[in-house]
């Protein structure tokens, strides 16, 4: 057996690395003719064996795109031959990469295709998995890309029934129901940049509109007098002006809430459908705060106050309206408010911050109307006898979804304030009233 000799180590260059030896011949002749990249430099003097970065200075102004390099010039894989050493195994022994389980999820939902739209009425049966879902979100998972508004109007009209019966979008499915599907219509998405004249000026109203605006949420601030969603005899509504905001998906923004068409101020839509998830959920579990600014009748006693009924629709040929109900009558819902005076005009009128703990169809109207304090030009709710407007005064309801406070879908918080209005603005001047006075809803403490 020969014995080996153990030969000194080099000294360490300037760099502070040792020189690695074993090199053959003719990689050290391939670095004497090229950029140094060797033991030692051109004037002799030991140098890391590290490969040196150039100064940027002496860099190359341009570089060659790949595709004029010559063959020879370009690397024969972006890879390395090994893997790093810390992997420890060979690239023959790694599994392909769609044999993780984690990384085929994404493609495997996205090739997944979407089930054919009803050209007919048809009758399906709810699955184990579909147990507990929303009648909305049922035909959302399986015919995706319907617009919202498409399946809010089949619903509305009763066009959908549930084992034979009307539903509600709400309504929650069980398993082994009967769903009655009308034919459906898929809304085309429009290329971007293909707009018509007047889908342009839509889309620049709703830019003018826009309070807040990310990737997942928008809030608008809604004028008086227009409609957030479609009705007898309603042509242009909020949710019919989202389409022109429609991705190249398909997708359109979804409503996440409503306020009355007469009523002003902040609307909160989810641009997309992560969004609007989550931002349901938040008024769900009650953990979206809103603060409503009114003018009203009076000034209501004791000047702050909770506001605590049972209220019910009447519904008849020509109008529906929310009545203060019993708990037990049919149809009747809880509902509760938080009240607070910030200014008065005299004991003619006051300015009134509200907060809606609940959620009901003109819960705000229907009780400053109970505690004998209407909204100023509500056309529903405010029956005082003998009551005149004051001159000056606009004959409108004076109501405004003030501010919107509510976790974003991606952490953090979502908080606008709306501006008033141009009539109630015009009502602030003339009674004196001051905007910036101190609000003790909205510094009141949460519970």
């Amino acid at each position: 057996m020969s014995r080996r000799t153990k030969k000194p180590l080099a000294k360490r260059g300037p760099g502070g690395d040792r020189p690695k030896g074993g090199r053959s011949a003719a990689k050290r002749g391939a670095a004497a003719s090229g950029p140094v990249r060797g033991n030692r430099g051109e004037d002799g003097r030991p140098i890391s064996a590290r490969p040196q970065r150039e100064p940027r200075g002496e860099r190359p102004a341009t570089k060659r795109p790949a595709a004029e390099r010559p063959a020879s010039d370009r690397p024969q894989s972006a890879r390395p031959s090994r893997p790093p050493a810390r992997f420890g195994a060979s690239s023959a022994a790694r599994p392909p990469r769609a044999a993780h389980p984690e990384a085929a999820v994404e493609p495997e939902k996205a090739a997944k295709p979407d089930a054919p739209l009803p050209t007919k009425v048809e009758t399906v049966t709810v699955t184990a998995d579909e147990n507990g879902m929303r009648v909305d979100r049922f035909l959302e998972a399986r015919f995706p890309g319907l617009s919202f508004s498409h399946i809010q109007r089949i619903v509305r009209k009763g066009e959908l029934r549930v084992n034979g019966k009307r539903a509600d979008s709400k309504d929650r499915l069980e398993e082994g129901q009967s769903v009655r599907i009308p034919p459906l219509k898929l809304d085309t998405p429009k290329p971007p940049g293909h707009l018509s004249e007047a889908e342009q000026k839509t889309l620049q109203t709703l830019r003018d509109m826009t309070l807040f605006e990310d990737a997942d949420v928008l809030v608008l601030n809604k004028p008086a007098g227009l409609a957030v969603q479609g009705g007898s005899g309603t042509t242009r509504h909020i949710d019919q002006m989202l389409e022109v905001l429609r991705d190249s998906k398909g997708q359109k923004p979804r409503l996440v809430h409503r306020i009355d068409k007469e009523t002003a101020g902040c609307l909160l839509v989810a641009k997309t459908r992560f969004a609007a998830t989550a931002l349901t959920g938040s008024f769900r579990h009650r953990s979206a705060r809103k603060i409503y600014w009114a003018l009203v009748a009076g000034v209501p006693k004791p000047k702050q106050g909770r506001i605590s009924t049972y209220l019910a629709k009447d519904e008849s040929e020509e109008d529906s309206i929310m009545r203060v109900a019993k708990h037990g009558d049919d149809g009747a819902s809880h509902a509760v408010t938080y009240y607070a005076v910030v200014e008065t005009s005299g004991q003619k009128l006051a300015w009134v911050s509200l907060k809606p703990v609940t959620g009901r169809t003109h819960q705000l109207r229907a009780h400053m109307a109970h505690i004998g304090h209407a909204i100023v030009g509500d056309p529903k709710y405010f029956n005082i006898e003998n009551w005149q407007l004051p001159g000056g005064l606009q004959n409108r309801l004076h109501l405004l979804a003030r501010r919107i406070v509510i976790p974003h879908p991606r952490g953090g918080v979502i908080d606008v304030s709306a501006p008033l209005p141009p009539h109630m603005l015009q009502s602030w001047n003339l009674l004196g009233l001051e905007h910036d006075r101190f609000d003790p809803i909205e510094h009141a403490p949460e519970e």
